[in-house]
């Protein structure tokens, strides 16, 4: 069965956006927890554009060829100005879980308001045997309260930003990680956890 993670930049205080993200405005003043993205000498694989570092550039690509599909939040999804119609991934549906109904959406993008577990059923129907990755911190904690998580990801950036969006919400309970993989890079750490169970 195919795996759900959630791989996410965050600053070393725990915030995925700096102050002020929205429409128009992105993820705020945190858009250096991307700079990693473009300061290397190696080009992406899968993302055209994007150039890593020699060590981030392996840890990434290989996330991002396991995704088949993406679960996202409806902040996510404004704050990103609706992905352009498409999604966040170049060829990955995206799936956004909302309560509130879409002014627009695209063939490539879907629509799910009745709750994680259906949004991540639907997105692995579509992954086609793919992994499902999650976006933002609202629908990684849903799907860590629902036990839907398989992997966390944390492309750390040594930066505090003292605000912003945190990456999780409260839990009702501890959820325990397994460290399998720490690579330190350029501007960066990725830390790949396993949900232990």
């Amino acid at each position: 069965m195919s795996k759900v993670f959630s791989a996410h930049a965050v600053s070393v205080d725990g915030y995925i956006t700096g102050l002020g993200p929205g429409p128009g405005r992105g993820l705020g003043d945190g858009t250096m927890l991307f700079d990693w993205y473009f300061n290397g000498d190696t080009p992406s694989q899968v993302f055209d554009g994007f150039r890593l570092s020699g060590p981030s550039a392996p840890v990434f690509d290989a996330l991002a060829a396991r995704v088949g599909a993406v679960v996202a939040g409806r902040d996510t999804y404004e704050h990103s100005d609706r992905f352009g119609g498409g999604g966040p991934h170049p060829t990955a549906r995206l799936f956004v879980l909302s309560h509130r109904p879409a002014p627009e959406i695209t063939e490539r993008q879907t629509f799910i308001t009745t709750g994680i577990e259906d949004a991540i059923a639907a997105a692995r129907e579509a992954a086609d045997g793919k992994d499902v990755g999650l976006m933002g911190g609202g629908v990684a904690t849903e799907a860590l309260k629902a036990g839907l998580v398989d992997e966390v990801i944390l492309h750390q950036v040594p930066v505090l930003l003292g605000g912003g969006r945190p990456f999780f919400q409260a839990l009702p309970e501890h959820v325990r990680l397994r460290l399998v993989q720490a690579v330190p890079a350029p501007g960066v750490t990725h830390l790949h956890y396993e949900v232990d169970c």
